[in-house]
């Protein structure tokens, strides 16, 4: 008995469709009409209702082997539930570290290649994770799951999508939930991300959902989706294409900063006398390579339907959609299995624009300057002293640090200059907006300029400005005014913000102090306010004597107007170091904690980002309350909240290395508290109590809110 389906859910005028349909069945037959036998739908696992799909590409389920066979499977990883405590962005960590490994977590819709931005805390194989995870949900292995597939090589997919994409994953990596990943003996691996990225595996994928976009991509899913049987030829060709793919893919991400891949921004990559010149190069040599990677596409779909054999008219029903090409990704249900470590910014979406406007591409040059100033990225690259370094394999470990970045032998970002390098990096990691200044930031970033642009660098330090901002001249005030809004947005990543370049500010932000978090230490601030702002408002304090007995004791009103801006110059100046003193007692960076922790008791000393300052006097609240006492930060402030917590809590403990102190492993492997010591707590207490640092803690949660000041406008130089 043949059952008769009506579809019209990509039609406007659904009524209409309906009635061509039940009317003029033979014009509508295999579009909006569809007679079939029920029983049909047996040769599927599972059995979905596709309709649309014909008795020839059912068979195909029977006829070939499914994902998960001959040494293929895919499989599901790890769930941490607190993100926020055990992953990192890989940029916000120091190179090396032993605690933290990357970690695939889903992402744009991305053929071939993804950067992999997140990194998970897994010393002594994830100890801490697995305790914290048990005591949450009585087993480590409910949500720290396929561990034994960790750090091998495979592909990778966004959780949702409207199709299908899979991206190489390098070995040494960890995959989460919404990361899942496909592994295979390793000649394998290339052809089947070809084979992934095919029109007609996506469409298997859909067929086997029984919807067409907004399918939720998991595991067992793609377990089940048809393979074909790959001679020796089918996985040269098709390893051939994929291996392109992925390169072009990749040369793409050479231009983010924040992209293992990073070699150079773009701007100085391609070729032209001005900037606006090396924008349009460019983006033509982005078309072209958009091209090659259509052209790539074409060419395995093609053979992948021969594989598949998959004669013509099914191929135009692949081609043209077995259902409606428009379905949103919003239709996509939630899943149970799904949590914390979603990629969620990024996750189901279109893939991200690569070609971009002309400002675009200079706040990259301008943002690239700043890092090289401060010893992040290797100039040395963009002055052609050092070649390009050669481009890895698809599944080689990623590095420690990009190709970009200045990098010594062990991997970790350079102290001091190498011999003959042509630039003068700050030895303590401080950069200010202060002109004359020998550590002045604009000045730095203007040497930059200059080194990679020879005679031209004024010019395109003008160009730049411009193009920036038209009402501006100078990159100063919109390094000032713009950059760090900028710099928080490019490095945040799956809800994690973590800006590497940190300004502090007065209000007005007429006066700037600039950190690299990478190289401060416990003295860094101490540093700021004995090297940089004292000197600097003596500075200005002098200038307004100066102003005052000028003027004398009747002055006139355009006279006046110098005299006050000074008086509230050196104001602000004033209260900025009066910020800064009462902070840096108690400040003792820990990357370990991440950026947003290592800021939050920093707070005040933003006013000028008012976004950024809600954010991280969000989190400082957090810690006041109890909150994040994993952190090194909360031991630090509070060891009397800490420490008894440890004793109940042994994740806390292995956090802290207290675990020898408060808990024992018995002869079952069971983990028990040891006996109750209120000595025991109370010298960990004392030992780990700082009588300044209390004292500063006092003092800081005593401080009245501070006032918002001018705003965030800016002082021009004259009156400085």
């Amino acid at each position: 008995m043949r059952t008769v389906f009506l579809r019209a859910v990509e039609a406007d005028d659904k009524e209409a469709v309906l009635r061509m349909a039940i009317n003029a069945p033979d014009v509508a037959r295999g579009r909006q009409r569809f007679e079939l036998d029920l029983a049909s739908f047996a040769a599927v696992p599972r059995s979905p209702l596709a309709y649309w799909v014909s008795k020839r590409l059912r068979r195909v389920f029977v006829a070939l082997p499914p994902l998960e066979a001959e040494g293929r499977t895919a499989k599901c990883g790890l769930g941490t539930l607190d993100d926020f405590r055990f992953l990192r962005a890989w940029w916000e960590t120091q190179p090396q570290h032993e605690r933290w490994v990357p970690i695939v977590s889903g992402g744009r819709h991305s053929p071939w290649y993804s950067s992999v931005n997140l990194t998970l805390a897994w010393l002594e194989q994830g100890r801490e994770l697995k305790t914290f995870v048990e005591a949450k949900v009585g087993s480590a292995s409910r949500k720290i799951q396929s561990e034994g597939f960790y750090f091998r090589p495979g592909l990778t997919w966004p959780l949702r999508g409207i199709r299908f994409s899979a991206q190489a994953v390098a070995s040494g990596c960890a995959f989460s939930v919404a990361g899942k990943m496909t592994f295979a003996p390793p000649d394998q691996l290339l052809p089947l991300l070809a084979l992934f990225n095919s029109a007609p595996f996506d469409r298997f994928i859909a067929f086997f959902a029984g919807k067409v976009g907004g399918v939720q991509y998991e595991a067992g899913l793609l377990q089940r989706i048809p393979v074909p049987p790959l001679e020796l030829g089918d996985q040269s060709c098709l390893a051939g294409l994929a291996r392109q793919g992925w390169r072009l893919k990749r040369e793409l991400d050479t231009c983010t900063e924040n992209s293992h891949a990073f070699i150079l921004p773009a701007l100085l990559q391609a070729e032209g006398k001005t900037l606006g010149e090396r924008a349009s190069a460019w983006n033509d040599w982005v078309r072209v390579v958009e091209a090659e990677l259509a052209a790539i596409q074409a060419e395995i779909d093609e053979h992948c339907f021969e594989l598949y054999g998959i004669g013509e008219s099914d191929r135009q029903a692949i081609t043209e959609g077995f259902g409606p090409a428009s379905a949103s990704v919003d239709g996509a249900e939630a899943s149970d299995t799904v949590d914390e470590t979603e990629d969620a910014d990024d996750e189901g979406g279109e893939e991200a624009e690569v070609s971009a406007d002309a400002a675009t591409l200079v706040a990259e040059l301008a943002s690239w300057a700043v890092g090289t100033a401060f010893g992040r990225f290797n100039l040395w690259l963009a002055t052609g002293a050092r070649p390009i370094p050669p481009e890895p394999e698809p599944f080689d470990p990623l590095p420690d640090c990009s190709p970009g970045m200045l990098a010594g032998e062990n991997g970790l970002p350079e102290i001091t200059a190498p011999g003959g390098y042509p630039l003068e990096l700050p030895d303590d990691a401080i950069l200010v907006d202060d002109p004359g200044h020998q550590r002045d930031l604009a000045a730095a970033a203007r040497t930059v300029f200059e080194i990679v642009f020879g005679g031209e660098s004024q010019a395109r330090w003008d160009e730049a400005a411009t193009l920036l901002d038209s009402r501006i001249f100078d990159l100063r005030a919109w390094l000032a005014r713009d950059f760090f809004e900028l710099h928080v947005r490019r490095y945040s990543k799956s809800r994690r913000k973590a800006p590497i370049y940190w300004q502090f500010s007065t209000p007005s932000a007429s006066y700037s102090v600039w950190l690299y978090i990478h190289r401060t230490t416990s003295d860094t601030l101490f540093t700021v306010l004995n090297e940089y702002v004292g000197p600097k408002l003596e500075h200005e304090e002098r200038r307004l004597g100066a102003l005052l007995r000028e003027v004398g004791t009747t002055p006139s009103a355009s006279q006046r107007k110098p005299i006050e801006d000074q008086e509230a110059f050196v104001e602000e100046l004033r209260t900025f170091q009066a910020e800064v003193t009462r902070v840096a007692p108690l400040w003792d960076p820990d990357l370990n904690d991440g950026v947003i922790v290592n800021f939050a008791p920093l707070w005040r000393l933003v006013p000028q980002h008012r976004a950024w300052q809600r954010e991280v006097k969000a989190c400082w609240d957090a810690l006041c309350a109890g909150k994040h006492d994993w952190s090194h930060l909360a031991m630090r402030l509070w060891p009397e909240r800490v420490v008894p917590k440890c004793a109940e809590d042994r994740a806390l403990a292995i956090a802290h290395d207290l675990e020898d102190d408060f808990w024992v492993e018995g002869s079952d492997g069971k983990w028990q508290k040891r006996p109750a010591d209120p000595g025991r707590i109370a010298r960990l207490v004392e030992e780990r109590t700082s009588p300044a640092v209390k004292a500063a803690l006092a003092e800081l949660l005593a401080a009245p809110v501070p006032t918002s000041g001018r705003g965030s406008g800016r002082r021009g130089t004259a009156a400085r």
